[in-house]
């Protein structure tokens, strides 16, 4: 089985997408500790790390010879949310991320990024790191992939950054989009919708017939847990979905009016099984659902990738 390191791993959304894709996991780095008792609750044989990604600098040279290097860097020096300060944001690790690259060599990178990131005003930027990692040895390319695509119930652009040994990027092929058609709001949430014996279920499913608006509102420096501003609270009132606040349960049966969300609803529309448990307050869970990577997503993706991998495995043992 190939072998993958995650930088940034969140609460596992691309974690769990490449175990899918059969990538056994060395080791996860993340800082957030709400996201590292998640990890550990749903993955305990896990080699979860608990620290700043710059901290593990220092140790990146014990993971030599990994096939991939995964990571979710942040996102707010490039998200249209904020001020756009790209490498001049502090927050910003891909410079960081290089300088692992360089001392891991894994055979092929996988980063996951906002869609603020191709933007034309980091068009220079772009092209450093790609002159970076062509100085490595690595073939790169950023390439916009919607998580609707690939069968989430939610409209979310998400960036993926692939680099690849030079040698080996013949053999890969990004993922085809399109090939599972996802599920409207009320057909991927009606069974959760009527946990509880709420009757209007049924004719609430049947009003959310589009997919979801792109899940916000994961910032730390955000108030609390709800669906994001006025404009997607008017996207998500239009399915029928109070966004003003996170509910802790599903409907009651004496429920009136537009119903709210649950964090294992919110998760459920970012791709998530209904056995990945998020711990913590709801805030530090909805936080978390928040910042995710849909694993479909990444699931798709690392298959690509580990395809092409392997390929090159078959011909180096001939």
């Amino acid at each position: 089985m190939l072998t993958s390191l995650e930088l940034c791993a969140g609460a596992g959304g691309q974690a769990l997408g490449l175990e899918r894709a059969k990538f056994k996991h060395v080791s996860l780095v993340e800082i957030d500790k709400h996201c590292c008792n998640t990890l550990r609750h749903n993955r305990p044989k896990w080699n979860v790390r608990e620290e700043d990604m710059r901290i593990f600098k220092n140790d990146a040279h014990t993971y030599q010879g990994v096939d991939l290097l995964a990571g979710g860097l942040p996102c707010p020096p490039f998200s249209k949310a904020g001020k756009q300060l790209g490498q001049a944001d502090e927050r910003n690790l891909f410079d960081d991320a290089i300088d692992i690259i360089d001392v891991m060599r894994p055979r092929a990178v996988m980063i996951e990024n906002v869609r603020g990131f191709l933007d034309a005003v980091f068009e220079d930027y772009r092209m450093h790191l790609k002159a970076q990692l062509k100085k490595l040895g690595y073939y790169s390319e950023a390439k916009l992939l919607n998580a609707s695509d690939f069968g989430v119930s939610q409209l979310r652009p998400r960036v993926v950054i692939m680099a690849i040994e030079e040698n080996r990027v013949e053999h890969f092929e990004w993922p085809k989009p399109g090939l599972i058609k996802p599920k409207t709001v009320g057909e991927t949430l009606l069974p959760m919708m009527q946990e509880n014996g709420w009757p209007g279920a049924k004719a609430w499913a049947g009003q959310a017939n589009e997919i979801a608006p792109t899940i916000v509102g994961g910032s730390k420096k955000h108030g609390g847990p709800d669906l994001g501003p006025t404009r997607a609270r008017k996207a998500w009132a239009s399915l029928g979905v109070e966004g003003r606040t996170i509910a802790p349960e599903a409907p009651m049966p004496d429920h009136e009016g537009m119903p709210r969300l649950t964090v294992p609803m919110v998760a459920k529309i970012q791709g998530f099984p209904d056995d990945w448990h998020f711990t913590g307050a709801k805030t530090n869970a909805y936080r978390q659902v928040g910042n995710a990577f849909p694993p479909p997503v990444a699931e798709a993706v690392g298959k690509q990738l580990n395809a092409a991998l392997s390929v090159r495995k078959l011909y180096a043992v001939a």
